[in-house]
């Protein structure tokens, strides 16, 4: 099952051109794939981004076990404005929320749980490739580290490969594990990208 790991990879599909992000999950102590996480921002906004680009449009990700099966985890962010506030769904119910801080030295937001109370902040260092996961109270929950692609993937297009690190106690709690793996995959899509 996806949604119940301690590590997961999580590695960007490489395309020429891309209107969408498409992510297989892996489990990362067997390398078996596990999952996929697929942006569906709709028909329309999929061709307007040609001409404004995706920092502003809204966007959904969703994860499934397998192609074709059933989504098990979403994450959607409307219309921009001043920072991302992302939504977060487990098998339709609503789960929590991204907030981006406005100011912060590597990136940084907020993870609320459905009651709107904050059970995690997720920061990250000043290059912007790593990312702690800390409880309200400080306990490190997990991690989230860009993983090494190679020179040529690196140099020549945008695809990133990440490693999502849970502990047993954030991964095995029902809505803490999924809120940091969808922050993962929403590191990716919604605030690293925005800026490409």
């Amino acid at each position: 099952m996806l949604l119940n790991r301690t590590t997961y990879l999580i590695k960007e599909r490489v395309g020429l051109v891309k209107l969408t992000e498409v992510y297989d999950i892996f489990d990362a102590s067997t390398g078996q794939q596990i999952g996929i996480a697929r942006e569906e921002p709709g028909d329309l906004i999929k061709y307007i981004r040609i001409i404004l680009g995706k920092r502003w449009l809204p966007t959904t990700v969703n994860f499934y076990e397998s192609e074709g099966g059933r989504v098990v985890l979403s994450i959607h962010r409307g219309v921009r404005l001043l920072r991302a506030r992302v939504t977060v769904s487990r098998e339709g119910q609503f789960i929590g929320t991204f907030q981006a801080k406005l100011i912060s030295l590597g990136g940084a937001f907020r993870v609320l749980d459905a009651q709107e109370r904050e059970v995690a902040m997720i920061k990250g260092d000043w290059k912007g490739w790593n990312f702690v996961m800390t409880s309200a109270s400080g306990e490190e929950l997990g991690r989230v580290t860009k993983k090494w692609a190679g020179i040529g993937k690196e140099l020549f297009t945008t695809a990133d490969n990440y490693v999502v690190s849970l502990n047993a106690r954030a991964a095995g709690d029902p809505t803490t594990g999924p809120l940091l793996l969808a922050a993962g995959v929403a590191i990716d899509t919604v605030f690293k990208e925005d800026n490409d």
